[in-house]
């Protein structure tokens, strides 16, 4: 099992690295100082010789309300993810205060969610993800701590331009990265960022904000 995902550790970041010297070079050469609508950053794959942009599979997890989430939960959303676990003492508790600036940010416009997603489903249950979204004050209805399946979530983890690992030399053996993901209507990824970096944050932020002025131009 941790040599399949030490290859897929690998795969993913010669990927992700592709990403960021395409897709994001592109993205600060003509999106940063206008108002040209963000890039889709989403894998691409070739249907009847065309290129079309990959959508984020389908999934079911389960949040700290007991309550199904899957792709109908963000229907008309644009929504952030990130993956984290509770027992995390290393980049986690970060993450979790850069959500939480998002949250606050968009908590009163209802075409914003968050979705966080352990990678312990072993340890973190539904209460004690209950307990760790209660500690942060935030509402289950805007931002969703999901468990499930452990290899269900490894592996959409990809998707998302994450990278997850199992590593006996890591707290509690689990090792991820700290990316923020920005996903749009579509279930195409349009931006992401270094969740422990406030200045990383705040550009996504106004990222966040751009997408939903791209949809708003739409209705004019």
């Amino acid at each position: 099992m941790v040599i399949n995902l030490k290859v897929r550790y690998l795969a993913s970041f010669n990927y992700i690295r592709l990403i960021l010297f395409l897709g994001l070079g592109a993205y600060f050469l003509i999106g940063c100082q206008t108002k040209e609508p963000l890039p889709i950053l989403s894998k691409q794959t070739q249907i009847d010789g065309q290129l079309r942009y990959e959508s984020i599979p389908a999934f079911h997890f389960v949040d700290q309300d007991s309550q199904q989430i899957n792709l109908g939960t963000f229907e008309g959303k644009v929504y952030v993810v990130d993956f984290f676990f509770t027992s995390c003492p290393t980049i986690c508790p970060v993450l979790a205060q850069q959500m939480l600036r998002i949250y606050q940010h968009f908590e009163h416009d209802d075409r914003v969610l968050l979705l966080s997603h352990t990678i312990d489903p072993k340890r973190d249950s539904v209460e004690k993800l209950a307990h760790y979204a209660k500690n942060l004050g935030v509402s289950s209805n805007k931002w969703h701590f999901v468990t499930g399946d452990k290899e269900a979530i490894f592996d959409i983890g990809d998707d998302y331009f994450n990278i997850i690992l199992e590593n006996e030399d890591a707290p509690m053996g689990l090792d991820h990265s700290g990316r923020l993901v920005l996903v749009d209507r579509d279930k195409h990824i349009r931006s992401f960022c270094n969740g422990t970096d406030p200045k990383e944050v705040d550009r996504f932020i106004k990222d966040i904000e751009l997408l939903l002025k791209t949809y708003e131009a739409t209705l004019d």
